[in-house]
């Protein structure tokens, strides 16, 4: 009966660890994405989306955001920065979040782009810009690098 809660426990144990080890990072403010960006040494991905009503946002985060290989080399290599504007009236964001994500906006999506990911260097400088592509995690990789 021990050996048997035990199996269960570490079983438990080794699924969470699998689930939430490889759990990306999302930051939802930008000086808190700048000071790690700046203590890691590593370049900031920031993705503007309409999580509830984009259909190219919701490609992009299925293909690409949420795919282990992407996440593996997000973790090691980017601060992702989120700000999304979803248009649910259940899915609204904190007062707060939201005029963070308009601030965000007014500064490097001024043209109200959807999806838009801007690649920033740690300061905040703007490296690159692009979208949705149809590519796989590798060479979305590659893309967003050669910036």
């Amino acid at each position: 009966m021990i050996k048997r809660r035990k199996k269960i426990i570490l079983s438990f144990l080794f699924i969470s660890l699998a689930i939430f080890g490889n759990a990306q990072e999302w930051h939802t403010d930008l000086i808190q994405a700048k000071a790690t960006a700046v203590e890691e040494s590593k370049n900031i991905i920031l993705v503007f989306q309409g999580s509830d009503w984009c259909a190219p946002c919701m490609k992009l985060e299925k293909e690409i955001w949420t795919n282990d290989e992407f996440k593996a080399y997000a973790k090691d290599h980017f601060v992702m920065l989120l700000a999304d504007f979803p248009k649910k009236k259940g899915n609204a964001l904190s007062s707060e979040q939201q005029e963070k994500n308009n601030k965000l906006a007014e500064i490097y999506n001024k043209n109200g782009f959807f999806p838009f990911v801007v690649i920033l260097d740690k300061e905040g400088k703007v490296l690159g810009q692009t979208g949705y592509k149809k590519m796989t995690p590798d060479e979305y990789i590659k893309h967003l690098e050669s910036f």
